[in-house]
């Protein structure tokens, strides 16, 4: 037998000690008054004196995590996740049942004791325990080097001996509490009302991603998860509720990388009367406010760099950012023969809609090369907005470490953003970054119904050339608008990146509690040590 099987064989025989002793290893209930973090909150100040004479009696409850005997008297320390309490127990001043408990514990067992408070000589605040109850028998132990364990991934894979003891992961959820707690409290402070949307839609929408296929029996139908709210939450613009938010899941099946999981949160809200320019205004002062709350102030530290969240942000077009970061002139940016030339020169690589083409377009070196292979009116439909895309994602994004807004995005890849009136290529959209990522995603929401019936038609030529992520149409949501939606923006954030910002986390692994893994048999990544 391995050591793990002696030791578990071991603890069921103190089980069977208990039960043959009439103690119930899992009773049905469990009284107390407190756990370990609160008695240090309520009596932690209290010196011996004033502990003595209060004689406060307490039952207190937690985990055994450790266990010395001396002789007739032994020291346990209790945790409950945040704190440990220490309790001192007496053979003599046990009865039978708090004896046979002691007897048959072992570390990780849930136990509650009760008794009075003191403190020791050396000063530890300590409950003077006179019984002993056993909460729930351990029959595993407790892996002894999870402290040092390198193996990230058996940390992911065993979150509950990660949050036991790992504080520094235990507090990034508690971080994650508190931001998902003061995104609600920011937004219902400026009467925005939370709703729920349907995850199982008929079709998939909202968003340009492959979605998961389910079926549902009764009504012989597929469905898809969701991959966004945005369709249903401004069918509720149209239907009066003119700010709207909503705290969701969402489910895309795409790869898996330090920044993408296959089902992750987002905020998106829908606020009727206000316009893309607004939104930039709100989020900056929503995220700096979020930090002075929780972190104690608007900034924050990111791979050794400090992230600057006080108001105003940075603001720059794609085509600025082009400009200023990747150091293209602007002026070789307006054409699809520059952008070309571009790829070409610099050996990136090309859209995914467009990499398997044989265009001459994707060939050409210079403005003057394409025209002569090329004819204008033979043109790529979208070619251009694609290209400008893949050139900011390709050169620009990873450079966006302090929040910046990036606006005018083509309109291509925008079918739900009204266009900007001084330039049709591009829309009232902006993204958010921060650390190099994209946080927030935001426009001036479309509400014209002909227009996005255009646009649907767009993404669905879009899809039969082979873009699987272009959307389809929906006719549903064009009936809507054409009942009226109110000039709205619209904002989708996503929490788990914000997250990762707010605990400098390096993967978006480290801020879901359970993220997906693929299942595996490989005992060296399941071990408990």
């Amino acid at each position: 037998m391995s050591e793990l099987e002696v030791q578990s064989a071991n603890r069921r025989q103190k089980r069977q000690a208990l039960v043959e002793g009439g103690i119930a290893p899992y009773p049905s209930r469990a009284k107390l008054d407190l756990e370990p973090s609160e008695v240090h909150r309520s009596y932690g100040e209290l010196d011996a004196e004033a502990l003595a004479s209060e004689e406060i009696g307490l039952r207190v409850a937690g985990r055994v995590m450790a266990l010395r005997k001396h002789g007739k008297t032994a020291f346990v320390d209790l945790h409950d996740g945040g704190s440990k309490l220490q309790l001192m127990v007496r053979r003599q001043e046990l009865d039978e049942e708090s004896v046979a408990v002691l007897e048959n514990l072992d570390l990780g067992d849930y136990a509650a004791a009760e008794g009075n408070l003191i403190r020791t000589r050396t000063g530890e605040l300590t409950l003077a325990s006179t019984s002993l109850t056993m909460l729930a028998k351990a029959v595993r132990p407790l892996p002894e080097k999870w402290h040092g364990l390198t193996n990230v991934e058996a940390r992911y894979r065993r979150r509950y001996l990660d949050l036991l003891f790992n504080e520094e992961s235990r507090r990034r959820f508690e971080i994650r509490a508190a931001l998902v707690h003061g995104l609600r409290t920011f937004l219902n402070e400026r009467g925005f009302l939370e709703v729920e949307t349907p995850m199982m839609q008929p079709m998939a929408g909202g968003a340009a991603a492959r979605p998961f296929v389910t079926h549902h029996n009764a009504l012989d139908i597929d469905l898809y998860l969701r991959i966004a709210p945005e369709l249903y939450l401004k069918r509720l613009l149209v239907g009066g509720l003119h700010r709207v938010y909503e705290i969701n899941r969402n489910f895309r099946n795409e790869g898996i990388s330090t920044q993408h999981n296959p089902e992750f949160t987002m905020l998106e809200f829908y606020w009727a009367y206000s316009d893309y320019e607004q939104l930039m205004s709100l989020t900056e002062e929503m995220v700096s406010s979020l930090a002075t709350g929780i972190l104690g102030e608007p900034g924050l530290d990111w791979k050794g760099t400090r992230l600057e969240l006080a108001p105003p942000w940075s603001r720059y077009t794609m085509r600025q950012a082009i400009s200023r970061f990747a150091g293209i002139d602007d002026q070789s940016l307006d054409h699809l023969a520059d952008l070309a030339a571009v790829f070409a020169e610099r050996h990136l690589p090309l859209p995914a809609v467009v990499k398997d083409s044989k265009h001459p377009v994707l060939h050409c070196s210079s403005r003057q090369d394409f025209e002569e292979r090329y004819p204008e009116t033979d043109l790529p439909e979208g070619w251009y907005g694609r290209f400008l895309v893949a050139l900011f994602e390709e050169t620009v994004e990873d450079q966006l470490i302090q929040p910046t807004f990036i606006s005018e995005v083509p309109v291509e890849v925008s079918p739900f953003a009204k266009v900007c009136p001084e330039d049709p290529r591009f829309t009232e959209r902006f993204e958010l970054f921060m650390g190099g990522m994209e946080i927030a995603n935001a426009y001036s929401e479309l509400n014209d119904p002909d227009l996005q019936a255009q646009r649907f038609r767009d993404q669905v030529r879009a899809r039969q050339d082979g873009d699987d992520e272009a959307h389809r149409f929906d006719e549903d949501y064009i009936r809507a608008l054409e009942h009226g939606m109110p000039p709205a923006g619209g904002e989708g954030i996503g929490i788990d990146r914000l997250v990762m910002l707010f605990t400098d986390s390096p993967s978006i692994r480290d801020v879901i509690l359970f993220p997906l893994l693929r299942p595996t048999t490989d005992k060296s990544e399941t071990s408990d040590d």
